[in-house]
C-alpha cells in the first residue's frame, strides 16, 4: 500500500528507498510513496538571512578591526545542485543550515579582509562585499547554497583609527572642497564672465535681429499700407469712375429720354405747324393767292392791252412805213422806168434833152 505526499512551493519533497533504491525531488507538487519502503524527508525552499560577523580580525596593515555583513541565500532548486544541499542539509533544521553556511561565509569574509586595507574596506564597501560573495560563492554553491545578496553593515574598530581615519579624509575632503569651492568660484567668475560676454554678445545680436526685423516689419507695415493705399484709391477711383459711367449713362438715358421727348415735341409742333399751315392757307393763303392772282390777272390784261396796243401801233407804223416804202418805191420804179424810156428815146434820139426832161 502506498500514500500521496503533497509538498508546497517553498518546500521540496525527497523521496527515497522503493524500486532501484533511487532518490526522487518534488518541489511544489505531489508524490506517491510506499508505505514502510519509501523514506520521505523535506527541505527548506526559503530565504534564509544570516548576519556573518568577524570582530578584531587583521587587516593588510596590522589594524584590528569588526566587520558586520547581512547576507540572503538559499537552496538551489536545480535537481543537481538540489542533490548537493540534499546530501549536505537533509534531516538538519534550518538554524544548523544557517549555521553552517554562516561559518563559511564568515571564514571568506576573515579571509578577505586579511588581504585589504582598512581603507580600501572603509571606503569601497560595495566592492569589498562583492568580492565576499565572488570568493563565497563557489563554496556554498557545492553545498546546493545560492547566494542572493551580500552586503557591509557595519565597519568599526576599538583604537579609533577609523575615525581619525575620518577625520583625516574629513580634513582632507575639507580641503579639497575648499580648493574645489575656490576653483569653483574661480570657475564660475570666469564662466559669469564667458557668460556675461556671451550673454552681452547674444544680446547685441537679438538687439540688432530684433532691430533688424523691426526695421523689416516696418518697411512691411510701410510697403503694405502703400499697397493698401494704391488698393484703396484704385478702388475709390474705381468706384468714382463706376459712378461716372453709371451718372454718364443715366445722363446718357436722360438725353435719349430727351431727345425722344424732343422728337415728340417736334413731331407736335410740326403736326400744329402743318395744322396752322393749312389753317393759314384756308384763312389767309388762299384769299390772299386769290387776290394776288386777280391782280395778277388784270395786270397781264393791261399787260397784254398795252403790248397788244404797242404792236397795234407798231403794226401801223410798219405798214405805213410799208406803205409809204411801197409808194416810193412805186414812185422809184415808175421814175426809173420813165428814165428808162427817156434813155432809150435819147438813144434813139441823141439831140432829145436828157437833163430837162429828167428833172421834169
Amino acid at each position: 500500500m502506498g500514500n500521496c505526499h503533497t509538498v508546497g512551493p517553498n518546500e521540496a519533497l525527497v523521496v527515497s528507498g522503493g524500486c532501484g533504491d533511487t532518490k526522487t525531488y518534488v518541489v511544489g507538487g505531489w508524490s506517491w510513496a510506499w508505505w514502510l519502503i519509501s523514506d520521505i524527508q523535506r527541505i527548506t525552499l526559503e530565504i534564509m538571512t544570516l548576519q556573518p560577523k568577524c570582530e578584531d580580525v587583521e587587516t593588510a596593515e596590522g589594524v584590528a578591526i569588526t566587520v558586520t555583513g547581512v547576507a540572503q541565500v538559499k537552496v538551489m532548486t536545480d535537481t543537481e545542485l538540489l542533490g548537493y544541499a540534499c546530501e549536505q542539509f537533509l534531516g538538519k533544521t534550518v538554524a544548523e543550515i544557517k549555521s553552517v553556511i554562516l561559518q563559511t561565509l564568515e571564514g571568506h569574509l576573515r579571509s578577505i579582509l586579511g588581504t585589504l586595507t582598512v581603507e580600501q574596506i572603509y571606503q569601497d564597501r560595495d566592492r569589498f562585499a562583492t568580492l565576499v560573495r565572488e570568493v563565497a560563492s563557489p563554496d556554498v554553491g557545492r553545498m546546493g547554497i545560492e547566494i542572493l545578496s551580500f552586503t557591509i553593515k557595519d565597519v568599526y574598530d576599538k583604537v579609533e583609527y577609523l575615525s581619525s581615519l575620518g577625520k583625516t579624509q574629513t580634513a582632507a575632503v575639507q580641503r579639497d572642497a575648499d580648493i574645489g569651492v575656490a576653483e569653483a568660484e574661480r570657475d564660475a567668475g570666469i564662466k559669469e564672465a564667458d557668460c556675461k560676454r556671451e550673454m552681452m554678445d547674444i544680446k547685441f545680436l537679438a538687439d540688432t535681429k530684433m532691430a533688424d526685423s523691426k526695421r523689416e516689419l516696418e518697411m512691411q507695415k510701410a510697403s503694405f499700407n502703400q499697397e493698401v493705399n494704391t488698393k484703396k484709391a484704385e478702388a475709390e477711383l474705381a468706384y468714382v469712375l463706376q459712378a461716372a459711367k453709371e451718372q454718364q449713362k443715366i445722363r446718357l438715358e436722360e438725353i435719349e429720354i430727351e431727345v425722344v421727348q424732343r422728337k415728340k415735341q417736334i413731331t407736335i409742333e410740326e403736326k400744329e405747324i402743318v395744322r396752322m399751315d393749312k389753317e393759314l392757307i384756308a384763312t389767309v393763303k388762299r384769299p390772299a393767292e386769290a387776290e394776288a392772282y386777280k391782280i395778277e390777272q388784270l395786270a397781264e390784261g393791261q399787260k397784254m392791252k398795252k403790248v397788244l396796243t404797242s404792236q397795234a401801233e407798231a403794226e401801223k407804223i410798219r405798214l405805213i412805213g410799208e406803205a409809204e416804202a411801197g409808194s416810193i418805191e412805186a414812185v422809184g420804179k415808175a421814175e426809173a422806168e420813165k428814165m428808162s424810156g427817156l434813155l432809150q428815146t435819147s438813144l434813139i434820139y441823141p439831140s432829145y434833152n436828157l437833163v430837162g426832161h429828167a428833172h421834169l
